[in-house]
């Protein structure tokens, strides 16, 4: 029986949740269940004592800890390119591997995909085929290389396949897996269903019920340094919402930037109550029992169309146009006028119909997990 070694490659928290559901598959087929004898090394670009890695977080996934870490830690997004370049190459040349995995469109991903191509080892990017058209930003750039470099192109949904495909992606390299954020919502239904709001430490004595207050995250760097426009749209937020509670679970850079604004501008943000970023299951049962969600994060809003909780996304465009045309996500960039109109429905019940996107059905790991095998 042949072997394949996967390396499973992470550069940041959010590409742990996308890989789990692939690596609960491989743990399953590790018991004798299939054709070919599988091996697979999880690696992690950061350190391991990176705060954004919350304890519980591998728990929770259900997986293990990273196998190794490459501990890259720096700012300069040219500077982590080199170091995550440097690692990643001494790990492959130590290490026999077949296949190296990659997800979404960060600098360490790109890195770790131009690696894996100088080593002649093939190359499967999840999420692949997902573009802005904004060659400005960086992470476009890190998108057309690493769908460039790659062998193999899991796309979510068919505007992904066609982006791919337009640019020169054989059909024989493009496969539509589905969103495989979905997996992880599907495999911990039954224990996010069992919490409560009273279970959550950081709500503790906010007054919450299930199903009458709103999310709010906020992590574009576009949209902090504005402060002008950052104004504008808390000042939405405050009105619109009215007596609403809105939750905040934000990081400490963002919390900074908007008290600071609040203190200066005198915004009165008297329903919005920030917290500290909640774990994943906490987090997948608040937005899951929102009223509504407003986020500037693509995750958020994937997620929040299959559990079909109306979500405004503070961007111009989505990777997944799917959450617009077929699910429960709305665009309003960033652009205040258009938020004020989109929460005053938010809030009021009167938002669009909705439903969930083809192949969003929480079982993408194994339809990826299949075609790998098959190589």
């Amino acid at each position: 029986m042949k072997r394949i070694n996967l390396c499973i490659f992470c550069g940041a928290r959010p590409n742990f949740i996308k890989v789990a559901p692939i690596i609960r598959v491989l743990n399953r087929l590790s018991g004798g269940s299939s054709p070919r004898e599988v091996g697979y090394s999880l690696v992690y670009a950061g350190s391991a004592d990176d705060p954004t890695l919350e304890d519980g977080l591998f728990d929770s996934l259900a997986i293990r800890c990273p196998d190794v870490f490459l501990g890259v830690e720096c700012e300069n997004l040219n500077e982590l390119t080199g170091q995550v370049m440097s690692k990643f190459e001494q790990y492959l040349q130590a290490t026999p591997t077949d296949v190296v995995i990659v997800v979404d469109d960060l600098a360490s991903t790109m890195a770790a995909a131009i690696v894996t191509k100088k080593q002649a080892i093939t190359l499967a990017h999840i999420a692949a085929g997902t573009r802005s058209f904004d060659i400005t930003m960086p992470k476009e750039i890190n998108r057309l290389v690493i769908d460039g470099l790659s062998d193999i192109l899991f796309t979510a949904g068919f505007s992904n396949n066609s982006i791919a495909n337009k640019e020169g992606a054989e059909l024989s390299k493009v496969y539509m897996v589905g969103n495989i954020l979905i997996d992880n919502i599907r495999y911990n239904r039954e224990r996010i269903e069992k919490m409560r709001l009273t279970d959550i430490d950081a709500l503790a004595g906010l007054p919450l019920s299930e199903g009458d207050y709103l999310v709010f995250t906020l992590n574009r760097k576009v949209l902090l340094s504005d402060r002008d426009n950052l104004e504008k749209m808390l000042r939405v937020l405050s009105e619109t919402a009215g007596d609403v509670p809105v939750i905040a679970p934000l990081r400490d850079s963002a919390v900074q930037v908007i008290m600071a604004l609040a203190l200066k501008k005198n915004i009165n943000l008297h329903n919005l109550h920030i917290v500290k970023p909640l774990g994943y299951l906490e987090f997948a049962y608040l937005t899951a029992h929102a009223r509504g969600i407003i986020t500037d994060s693509g995750n958020v809003a994937e997620e929040a169309t299959f559990n079909n909780v109306p979500c405004i996304t503070l961007n111009s465009y989505t990777e997944h146009i799917e959450t617009v045309k077929v699910g429960s996500n709305v665009l309003v960039g960033e652009d205040a006028d258009l938020l004020r109109s989109a929460l005053g429905d938010m809030v009021s019940g009167s938002w669009k119909k909705c439903g969930i996107p083809d192949r969003w059905d929480g079982r993408s790991a194994e339809r990826i997990v299949q075609i790998l095998l098959e190589l």
